[in-house]
């Protein structure tokens, strides 16, 4: 094997394990081989938590760039084999920590764990988008940390549920909101969810 197949084989995998990562990883909050520490030495600002400098995104970028500076040293550049390997391997650490002051500056700080009581769905209050019929299944929206978001819902009396009426979520099992309309709960007063 020849050197410059090696450093196209480091870029090919470190760019396939990226788009890898990118496609089933960073939308499910870097779970690809981001490892959390709890020091606060090395994240003051980030409450405490900080992140390893050598995780799955760094490495993945440290292939990439070892190998295509790699490869295109070896088959453009007039130096010799041990020179174009540091000069790859520093290119592969630049890559790296790049990436690392990304993740670290950019995207840690905002990034946060919701606590059980946050996503609690017990008392929440929502409104009909999907009318519940007595057997069966409906939707409805509710705002929770400030998003909006949607649950499937059944009635948890077994009465129908009318399209846009305030509902309360009495118990929340297996992913379904059991849900009994506002007005039954509250004695007959009106609350309006379009503001929360």
């Amino acid at each position: 094997m020849t050197w410059e197949i090696f450093y196209l084989i480091c870029f090919a995998v470190g760019l396939a394990l990226t788009v890898l990562s990118l496609a089933g990883g960073l939308h499910h909050h870097m779970h690809f081989g981001l490892h959390r520490v709890a020091h606060t030495s090395h994240a003051p600002g980030a409450g405490g938590r900080g992140i390893s400098p050598v995780n799955g995104f760094t490495l993945t970028a440290f292939l990439c760039w070892f190998g295509g500076a790699g490869y295109l040293l070896e088959r453009y550049g007039a130096f010799v084999t041990p020179l174009i390997l540091a000069l790859a391997t520093l290119s592969g650490l630049a890559g790296g920590m790049l990436i690392f002051w990304f993740l670290a500056k950019v995207l840690l700080p905002h990034d946060k764990s919701l606590t059980a009581e946050e996503t609690e769905m017990t008392g929440v209050i929502g409104r009909v988008s999907g009318t519940i019929r007595g057997d069966g299944t409906g939707e409805i929206l509710f705002s929770q940390n400030g998003a909006r978001r949607s649950s499937p819902a059944r009635s948890d009396n077994g009465q129908p549920i009318a399209r846009d009426m305030e509902v309360v979520v009495m118990r929340y099992e297996r992913g379904i909101a059991y849900v009994r309309r506002w007005d039954e709960v509250s004695g007959g007063e009106s609350l309006s969810t379009e503001g929360s």
